[in-house]
Formats: C-alpha cells, sequence, structure tokens
C-alpha cells in the first residue's frame, strides 16, 4: 500500500486555505487524515472534503501531534507564533505569509524553479510572495537560456491578494457604483477598488517602494540565486477578481529574440503560451482564473534598445491557486517523492 500523510491546514477558512483543500483532493494528495484549523471565532463551521464534512479545529500550540505537513495561510503573525510547536511536532510547515521568506535557512521555493532547496529545510518552507512566485515560473527559463541582468515590472494584482473579504468589498462597491451611488466606504484598501486602480500594495518605504514591491526584488534574487539581479517594480491593485497580470520588461546579458523565447516558454513547465496577437491571442486574468498553470504572451523585441537584449512579455496567474495554494501542495509533493 502506498504512504498515506496526515496534513493540517491552518487558517482553513480562509480563501488560501479553501483552495488548500480543494488543491490538495484535485490532485488526489495521499492524505491519511485532514486536520482543518483556524481562529477559535470559527469552530462549529465545517468544510467538505472528498465528500466528507470536518469540522474546524481551533489552532492552538497542540494542534500538530502526527502531523506530517503542515500548510499555513493564517497570516504572518500566526506563522511566527506556531512554528516552535509546528516544527518540534516533527511536522514540516509550509509557509505561506511573509514570515520567513527572507530568513536565511528558510528554503523559499517555487517547484519549477529551485526544488532542490525544498530539501535544505529545518522544518519550515516558504511559499514566495503570489507575484513573485507567477513572474518567475515564466522568467526563469529564459534567465537560465540567456542570463537575465535586469527586469522592470508594472503588476495588475487581484483584489483576492488582499483575502476574500476584499473580493467581496469589489463586487458590492461595483454594485452600488453601478446603482448610481458614488459613496463608497473603503474597508479593505486604502480608497474605493469599483472603476479605480490603486498603485499601493503593503506597506510604504523609506525609499517611495512599498513592501509588495521590495518582496519580488528580494525574493527573485534568493529563489533565483542570483544576488545580482537588478528589479523595479510598481505593484497596482486593480478591480479584478482573483488573478494577478505582470508586464515585465526583461534584459539579458545574450541576445534573445521573440521567436527564441516562445521557442523556450513553449517548452517549460507550468506555462501556456497565449501569445498570436493577429487573433487576440493573449494572457487574461480572466483565462488564467482556476487554471494551475501561468499564461505567458504578448512576447516580443524591445525597440527601445539597440541591441537585441531587451524583451517585453506579459504575463497572468491564479493569485490563489499557483500564486499560493497550488504552490504550496506542489512542495508537499516533491518531499514525498
Amino acid at each position: 500500500m502506498s504512504k498515506s500523510y496526515n496534513v493540517a491546514i491552518a487558517g482553513a477558512t480562509g480563501a488560501v486555505g479553501i483552495e488548500m483543500m480543494e488543491t490538495l483532493e484535485k490532485r488526489n494528495f495521499p492524505v491519511k487524515n485532514i486536520k482543518l484549523l483556524a481562529s477559535a471565532r470559527s469552530v462549529g463551521k465545517t468544510l467538505t472534503f472528498k465528500g466528507e464534512k470536518i469540522a474546524v479545529e481551533e489552532l492552538t500550540k497542540n494542534s500538530f501531534k502526527d502531523v506530517d505537513f503542515a500548510l499555513f495561510s493564517a497570516g504572518a503573525a500566526q506563522s511566527k507564533e506556531f512554528r516552535q510547536a509546528t516544527v518540534e511536532s516533527g511536522a514540516v510547515m509550509i509557509d505561506n505569509s511573509s514570515a520567513f521568506r527572507m530568513e536565511d535557512a528558510v528554503p523559499l521555493v517555487v517547484p519549477e524553479v529551485n526544488p532542490e532547496d525544498a530539501f535544505k529545510h529545518k522544518g519550515v518552507i516558504a511559499n514566495p510572495n503570489c507575484s513573485t512566485i507567477i513572474m518567475l515560473v515564466a522568467v526563469y527559463p529564459l534567465h537560465k537560456a540567456k542570463n537575465l541582468r535586469r527586469l522592470v515590472a508594472a503588476t495588475y494584482q487581484a483584489t483576492s491578494g488582499a483575502g476574500a473579504m476584499a473580493m467581496q468589498e469589489m463586487i458590492d462597491q461595483t454594485a452600488q457604483v453601478l446603482g448610481g451611488d458614488e459613496k463608497v466606504t473603503p474597508k479593505s484598501f486604502a480608497h474605493r477598488i469599483a472603476f479605480n486602480l490603486i498603485p499601493h500594495i503593503d506597506v510604504f518605504q523609506e525609499n517611495g517602494y512599498t513592501k509588495e514591491e521590495l518582496k519580488m526584488l528580494n525574493e527573485s534574487k534568493k529563489i533565483m540565486h542570483h544576488p545580482n539581479l537588478k528589479v523595479s517594480c510598481t505593484c497596482v491593485r486593480v478591480p479584478v477578481k482573483r488573478a494577478h497580470s505582470e508586464a515585465l520588461n526583461l534584459e539579458f546579458e545574450n541576445e534573445i529574440t521573440p521567436e527564441e523565447a516562445r521557442a523556450i516558454l513553449s517548452k517549460a513547465p507550468g506555462l501556456q503560451l497565449r501569445d498570436n496577437p493577429q487573433e487576440k491571442v493573449y494572457p487574461m486574468p480572466i483565462n488564467a482564473s482556476g487554471m494551475y498553470d501561468i499564461l505567458v504572451g504578448r512576447i516580443r523585441q524591445d525597440i527601445s534598445r539597440d541591441d537585441k537584449r531587451g524583451l517585453d512579455i506579459f504575463v497572468s496567474g491564479d493569485q490563489l491557486l499557483k500564486g499560493a495554494a497550488l504552490n504550496a501542495v506542489q512542495i508537499a509533493e516533491l518531499l514525498i517523492k
């Protein structure tokens, strides 16, 4: 009989937690028992896993006895609070928060990019930022072939990145504005999100960049083992439900043509080419939503340069799946192979 594993999901009732549970089921991860953990106020709720109703339990320091994998999506504060209890119980913590990503001893893993790093863990593996994951699945195969030097990104990030309540806020505000009432009260965002863009995700830092923008810089360097990579980002919240998109300008050490890029990307794991502008085929969040793969297209030579070392590409990927839940489950899959 093949081996099966006890899995706990911390933050099970949140948008990512629910996707983690559904992803384990859809990918037939060999689950022996599943524990759904959340704060005290969620106790009493039930969620369905493989046709069976499972009661949500309170997340405590004693929750991880006999657990093999603890998938965390309960926020950085909870991850820090329960790290020691999780690791001491013998479970591998796969953490979706920003709590441990830049710790030297904690691997930061995208399975299509640096799978080998997962095996260096000391009890904790970090899931990267959603925008970083979506970007690197497309960028890494090109970097491997042509050595990436510099990357300039503009992101178009869905409301799902701010959680289930934020997604609902966009829907409610849109209905309200369409109904003729412009007096909306933002809760999840700094400003109204309906029919608007907000160039502000996470906290502004002294250099004028936000934490989200700096995460993409620092995490990319760590994941790709590329300390000299130069990255500049502008991260923007857009009134889209659940898939992030990014416009990426890439500069390489070596020359690369769009044809070469298409050939490389068409063979890369976790990607689908959507690159036929004449037929109006290109990546869009509405198509990426609910998909495991990242969509990549609008591949063209950077005409602002005098050489052929620059490319522009556009990517879309499901923030809740590859940007979060799927990546975490794939890390667990790596470890049981």
